[in-house]
């Protein structure tokens, strides 16, 4: 007797196909997944060393970000310059505006440097003779070591006496610290620690 034809396909057969169209999908779906989180990630590293600018027609202008330790440098040697000209950089008419300004530049150790200056009559003698010091370079060198930062600064400044200029080269050392921004008194967030005037020596000028 023959076996009489059905319309059904066998159970077994369908369950395999659907298995095998299920994990198609799944396959499919997790290389999508893998395909967008990566173009994310690509994507967002491009927008973490760049940022856009809108120019006056309206277009936008990509601007490439300086990297982190480049941008350190930078920011570190123009707070060493600033400092060493406003703590160095003095005559009778600016020395209380521009000591001010480099005390907010460094921690108890630049302050007590300046009191020590005072006590030994520094500013008084400015004052007396009428005193210009001038800062004539200053030249810093940095020794980077992760989050740490220290220099060694030369300092070049003349002192005019009137008819006498006499040149003199100061050498400090200390370290640098990241604090919060303040403006505009610290604009470079970083702090002076560890200041020491190393050495002072007078130097002759070649005319």
């Amino acid at each position: 007797m023959k076996n009489k034809l059905t319309p059904y396909k066998n159970i077994y057969s369908v369950l395999k196909l659907n298995r095998y169209i299920v994990l198609a999908v799944v396959f499919a779906c997790l290389l999508t997944s893998i395909f967008a989180l990566v173009t994310v990630y690509r994507f967002n590293q491009r927008m973490l060393n760049s940022t856009f600018a809108v120019n006056t027609d309206g277009s936008i202008i990509p601007l490439k970000l300086i990297s982190q330790k480049e941008n350190m440098e930078v920011e570190a040697l123009s707070h060493l310059d600033l400092f060493h000209n406003y703590f160095y950089g003095i005559d009778e008419s600016n020395y209380e505006k521009n000591l001010e300004k480099a005390l907010w530049l460094g921690d108890s150790t630049v302050d007590n440097v300046y009191r020590q200056k005072k006590a030994d009559g520094v500013y008084n003698r400015l004052l007396q003779y009428s005193l210009v010091q001038e800062v004539i370079s200053v030249n810093t060198e940095l020794i980077l070591n992760g989050e740490r930062i220290s220099f060694q600064t030369e300092t070049i400044f003349e002192i005019n006496r009137g008819s006498i200029i006499d040149r003199y080269q100061l050498l400090t050392t200390g370290n640098l610290l990241q604090v919060d921004r303040n403006f505009p008194n610290n604009t470079h967030g970083l702090l002076i620690t560890n200041f020491f005037e190393n050495s002072l020596k007078k130097l002759n000028i070649h005319k």
